[in-house]
């Protein structure tokens, strides 16, 4: 029992660290309609900031600064928000498909850097000895799943509110002006390009934070871990929890990590040693299966907008009522 209270700790703590990463996706997909499919370039800066400055020294690369851990989060909101900025105005004049791609882009280069530029990343072999919060409490897993739970929890709470606070605010009406209908919101005097980069460089800050979480959490990181999948996960997350919902992108991120993390322990259950390597394409083969179902079902996603019919049929028993009693 304890063990199994263990694991889903350490589930819910991976799962939350996820929806971080699509509550900044939602805000720059849902809530501008901003096409960035290079999430995992800003999660991976995030996470090689975070690390390079709490770190102890190392001979072997640059960095190692040994600053609390709080002071390597900040830093990696700083950096990956600065990044997202700069990328933001290099690259939000595109649209659409050419947006992706150049993002897509950028994600790429970040991957190629931590993967080739030993002297700072560690290359290959990735940066180790990340401190962990609570890490005097690695020897009794079940407590110290439980604190980083509750770090996770915080942090995750702290950005939803205040996500969900931007989204009804003034700057966030403007968001979503630009979204619906670009032309009529420049004719009111508003910057289209000014508040996409705004939002673009807020959604990277907090994709950077969710990389320092993961970074901290797990004590190692190397360039294997912000591969294209990542970006594919997250994407799912949100379509499947609703975009445009922050409560969508909370719980299609548990929903999602859940069904890749059982049909993981499926297949190594199911298959042979030998076989596991091949098997793993099932759990995308599940992702899709899912992502089939909901949106056959729920077309705007679990918790998105759905679809106006009991006012059009208001409407249409209204006019019905004025059309008998006109006869």
């Amino acid at each position: 029992m304890i063990d199994l209270i263990g694991y889903g700790a350490f589930f819910l703590t991976t799962a939350l660290i996820f929806s971080l990463v699509t509550l900044g996706l939602n805000l720059q997909w849902g809530l501008t309609g901003l096409f960035n499919v290079g999430l995992a370039g800003f999660v991976a800066i995030g996470a090689y900031t975070s690390a390079l400055l709490t770190t102890p020294e190392d001979a072997a690369r640059l960095g190692g600064f040994g600053l609390p851990i709080l002071v390597g989060w900040l830093g990696a909101m700083v950096v990956g928000g600065i990044a997202a900025a700069l990328t933001g105005m290099a690259t939000l004049r595109l649209r659409s498909d050419y947006l992706a791609i150049t993002t897509f882009g950028v994600a790429v280069v970040v991957q190629l850097v931590a993967l080739n530029a030993q002297k700072l990343t560690g290359g290959p072999f990735g940066i180790g000895f990340i401190p962990r919060p609570f890490g005097g409490l690695a020897e009794t897993p079940l407590l110290f799943n439980l604190s980083n739970l509750a770090v996770v929890c915080a942090v995750t709470l702290i950005a939803y509110l205040a996500l969900e606070h931007l989204s009804r605010s003034p700057w966030g009406r403007v968001l979503k002006a630009l979204r619906e209908d670009e032309r009529a919101a420049i004719s009111l005097g508003k910057s289209a390009r000014f508040y996409r980069v705004q939002a673009f460089a807020v959604g990277g800050a907090i994709m950077a934070l969710a990389g320092a979480l993961q970074a901290h959490f797990t004590g190692f990181i190397a360039p294997d871990n912000y591969l294209p999948i990542l970006t594919f996960q997250v994407w799912v997350m949100l379509i499947v929890g609703g975009s445009g919902s922050n409560p969508g992108a909370v719980i299609g991120s548990i929903l999602v990590w859940g069904i890749w993390a059982g049909s993981g322990t499926l297949t190594s259950v199911l298959f042979a040693p030998e076989q596991q390597a091949r098997a793993a394409s099932l759990q995308i083969v599940a992702i899709g299966v899912m992502l089939c179902v909901i949106l056959l079902i729920r077309p705007n996603g679990l918790f998105g907008d759905g679809p106006r019919r009991p006012r059009l049929d208001k409407r249409a028993k209204v006019a019905a009522g004025e059309s008998g009693s006109g006869s």
